[in-house]
């Protein structure tokens, strides 16, 4: 089994590993598929147009020969006759090629669907090492794979085109008593029946590929337990850098819940364990806020803030209580709560009138 820094990969590859794969390029994928996509495209397209490329080549091959006795071989001759039989078989193998570069996209995205990734059509000069070129090619086990596969792909299709090209050259002493287009036909034809043949061998090979290449993709993608844990921490951040932002944003919090408590209007107490200081603006709220609150050692200090700005202090355990655990820091009391804390508070902005009026006289 497959080992990294000695640790085995026994894991499932997970989404984010097959997806950075697949932008760099890295998929399961045979080029043997595509291969016998284009060829069986071929072979059909020539099936489809074998009249059309027998008649356009016959038509063409009379045409050179008859003017074989009048023609004078020289530079400008040559230059035309290459540059028109050129333009000639554009002309005439188009609607091949194009079926095969449309089949070549098709048998692609059939096997890893369609994305275009940039990343992996970035150029990567490491490439271009030709120390490290060659160190992939005659060393590295995907290399003597390919290299086998390559051999034994020869082997098979050599083999079996051979015998089939051994027929035909028996058939092929008769051409001298064929017309051109005789022979033609007969050229176009013996080619379809050899790569019809040809392509069930091919098959069989491309099958045979292509479950080899996505178990070896599977094989290659799958990770140790040690490369899941790096990248969960790529992926979410390295838990003592997350638990010290968590830290550093409480106390941030913290500091800003100390620095409301002089706003308050009454510190609700339990009155030992818990405190909760509330606020209650007439012009902007509907009801008490909740602006700071603690248990045990907090609890103390939110009460010793209120002294120091002269906050009043109201014990009432159950209430206290109650406030802690329903309402968070800036939340509005509940409906339930509100009557309690509305006596409270009536109380409270009473005796901070009659203070007022008592300062005043």
């Amino acid at each position: 089994m497959a080992e990294t820094d000695g640790q085995e990969k026994t894991e499932q590859p997970t989404g984010k590993r097959l997806s950075d794969s697949r932008d760099e390029g890295k998929v399961a994928k045979s080029m043997e598929i595509n291969s016998l996509a284009i060829f069986t495209t071929g072979l059909l397209m020539i099936y489809i147009t074998q009249n059309y490329l027998s008649h356009q080549i016959s038509i063409y091959s009379i045409n050179i020969f008859k003017s074989l006795s009048v023609v004078t071989i020289d530079k400008d001759f040559i230059q035309s006759f290459v540059k028109d039989g050129l333009f000639f078989y554009m002309i005439t193998l188009a609607p091949i090629f194009g079926a095969l570069v449309l089949i070549a996209l098709v048998a692609n995205v059939a096997q890893v669907g369609f994305k275009v990734s940039v990343k992996a059509l970035t150029p990567k000069f490491s490439k271009f090492n030709p120390f490290t070129g060659i160190k992939n090619v005659m060393i590295s086990s995907r290399s003597m794979v390919e290299i086998l596969k390559s051999i034994i792909k020869l082997v098979l299709i050599g083999g079996f085109a051979y015998s089939i090209l051994s027929d035909l050259i028996i058939k092929a002493t008769n051409l001298i008593e064929f017309t051109t287009a005789e022979i033609v036909h007969f050229m176009v034809d013996a080619s379809f029946k050899m790569l019809w043949k040809i392509s069930l061998v091919y098959a069989l090979v491309a099958i045979v590929d292509f479950v080899f290449q996505k178990k070896k993709f599977k094989k290659d993608m799958m990770m140790s337990k040690q490369e899941i844990k790096e990248e969960n921490k790529q992926s979410e951040g390295d838990p003592l850098i997350k638990s010290r932002i968590k830290r550093l944003q409480y106390q941030a919090a913290k500091r800003r819940m100390m620095q409301a408590i002089p706003t308050a209007d009454v510190v609700i107490t339990n009155p030992t364990h818990f405190a909760i200081a509330l606020k209650y603006d007439l012009s902007k709220d509907s009801a008490p806020r909740v602006v700071a609150k603690g248990v045990d050692e907090l609890a103390q200090r939110i009460k010793a803030i209120a002294v120091e700005n002269g906050i009043p202090l109201h014990e009432d355990r159950e209430l206290a209580r109650a406030l802690y655990k329903v309402c968070d820091i800036g939340d509005a009391i509940p409906a339930s709560l509100f009557k309690a804390v509305a006596q409270i508070l009536a109380y409270v902005f009473q005796l901070k009138n009659y203070n007022k009026k008592r300062a005043i006289i």
